[in-house]
């Protein structure tokens, strides 16, 4: 990523001030196509970006305005540099990166679209279809996605009952056919299992999917864990939470055996998950349901991809949930993420059976030899004596032609995935021999090598370099060999 600065004139010759009027040029890498971008931006445009970014509560490091000599020289590079730091600031934050507010700060024009528009159309056209079904409320910006929007809504037939629709655009990862994909939504409907929150409804059209499923008040595990109401932004909700509190040994048991057992019910299906993370699990009377189990389907990207293509061991649909159950429990166990992965060390924490888990998911060993599997885990010293009360049998049931075309979406999607693994593996391996190549030491040896071969050029001046007695010279034309 590299950030640059252009300086402008008006027609009296007078340099106009930096805070309002300069255009600032950012070239911006982008993780997912390592290929970079520039984008033109005035002060003006990062004081905006960051008074809407205020709601996340975090202390952004945006340069101050300056009044006076914000011309001179100095000054000038000073704010450069300031700038890039919030740059990278924010784009290697995974919440603040993944905001729709950043992302069209550094793409506009590929982030233009009015997304709430398009739902609310595509809505209109469902409630024509079917009016069994009334909007009591949009729920502005409760997710991370950027093409993902919601509403609360309630069944004509049971208006006490409220629930919520999303509306979502297909993904990359859409490998189903349409037929198939609206014959696997359809199917959702009949799911049936402890742990997985039902779906009411289940849609899709050529470009994008409609699901409504029951809405829980008391919200989900990261709003438990970051004691946040649900219907607050997702910024405000979770980028600096004030009063985050870990869960007691008990509760990380119980819950982790619960997401376990369920995502163990999917693999076993041979259904693909891939989309674990704290916000999508739902708290009910003690119980985790998990929540948006068609993500897979639509093809959308994982909240944990940008980690994931990091590391070329989590290459399954089932070791992505499995590092994605890491992260959960780091969360359960501290009540915050982690600073960074791979983690080596670890907040002293009351129980060390929790610490050994997240040592075999989370650690640099794992994450380059890999993980445990699901039923692994299960058979734990944390989670394998916990007993679960569940009066619901599971039921899902799949035709053989359906299992086929999920096994054949799945190979595709870990497909894509390898190669995007390989290429960022490339990447980083050329960056860094571009990195060492561009070193001032590795400049310093060259110097002194381009030094020696000139003293020994014929012709220099320089003595010839002596030869050993015991290698003979060889004939002309004979040629030469290494051994």
């Amino acid at each position: 990523m590299a950030f640059m600065e252009q300086q402008q004139q008006t027609l009296s010759g007078r340099k106009p001030p930096l805070d309002d009027t300069v255009p600032l040029i950012a070239v911006i890498e982008a993780s997912q196509s390592l290929q970079s971008h520039t984008v033109i931006r005035r002060y003006s445009d990062f004081d905006m970006l960051n008074n809407s970014l205020l709601i996340s509560g975090l202390n952004l490091p945006l340069p101050p305005k300056k009044l006076l000599g914000n011309m001179d020289r100095e000054f000038i590079a000073e704010r450069q540099k300031g700038l890039q730091a919030y740059l990278n600031y924010i784009t290697r934050h995974h919440i603040l990166s993944s905001c729709e507010l950043v992302k069209k700060f550094l793409d506009t024009n590929n982030y233009s679209v009015n997304y709430t528009e398009i739902a609310l159309q595509q809505v209109s056209m469902f409630f024509r279809s079917d009016p069994k079904w009334e909007v009591i409320e949009p729920l502005k910006d409760i997710g991370w996605r950027l093409r993902k929007r919601y509403f609360l809504v309630k069944d004509k037939d049971q208006p006490k009952d409220k629930q919520v629709l999303s509306w979502v655009d297909l993904g990359p990862d859409k490998f189903l056919s349409d037929k198939d994909l609206q014959s696997a939504m359809k199917l959702l409907t009949t799911l049936s299992h402890s742990n997985i929150s039902p779906v009411s409804f289940a849609t899709t059209s050529e470009s994008s999917a409609l699901v409504i499923r029951v809405f829980s008040e008391k919200g989900t595990l990261r709003d438990h864990i970051c004691k946040v109401k649900p219907k607050e932004p997702f910024l405000k909700k979770y980028c600096n939470p004030k009063k985050i509190q870990g869960l007691e040994q008990q509760q990380i048991r119980t819950y982790g055996r619960q997401i376990l057992e369920a995502l163990k019910f999917l693999h076993d299906k041979g259904f693909p998950y891939g989309h674990l993370h704290p916000s999508n699990v739902l708290i009910e009377e003690n119980t985790c349901k998990l929540l948006d189990i068609e993500n897979s389907l639509l093809g959308l990207p994982s909240y944990y991809r940008p980690y994931v293509t990091q590391f070329r061991k989590i290459n399954t649909t089932e070791s992505i949930d499995v590092y994605s159950f890491g992260h959960l429990l780091y969360e359960m166990t501290y009540g915050r993420p982690p600073d960074a992965v791979p983690v080596d060390q670890y907040p002293t924490a009351p129980f060390s059976s929790v610490v050994s888990v997240l040592q075999s998911i989370l650690s640099t060993e794992a994450c380059k030899t890999g993980m445990p599997t699901v039923s692994q885990l299960l058979q734990t010293p944390l989670f394998n004596d916990m007993l679960l009360f569940n009066s619901e049998k599971p039921q899902f049931k799949i035709s053989s032609k359906l299992k086929e075309a999920l096994k054949s979406s799945k190979e595709c999607l870990e497909k894509r995935l390898v190669e995007e693994q390989r290429t960022i593996h490339q990447h980083k391996r050329l960056t860094r021999a571009q990195s060492h190549h561009g070193s001032e030491e590795e400049k310093r040896k060259r110097k002194i090598l381009a030094r020696k071969v000139h003293e020994f050029e014929p012709g220099s001046g320089a003595s010839s370099p002596p030869t050993c007695p015991s290698s003979p010279t060889p004939l002309p034309g004979s040629g030469t060999s290494r051994l």
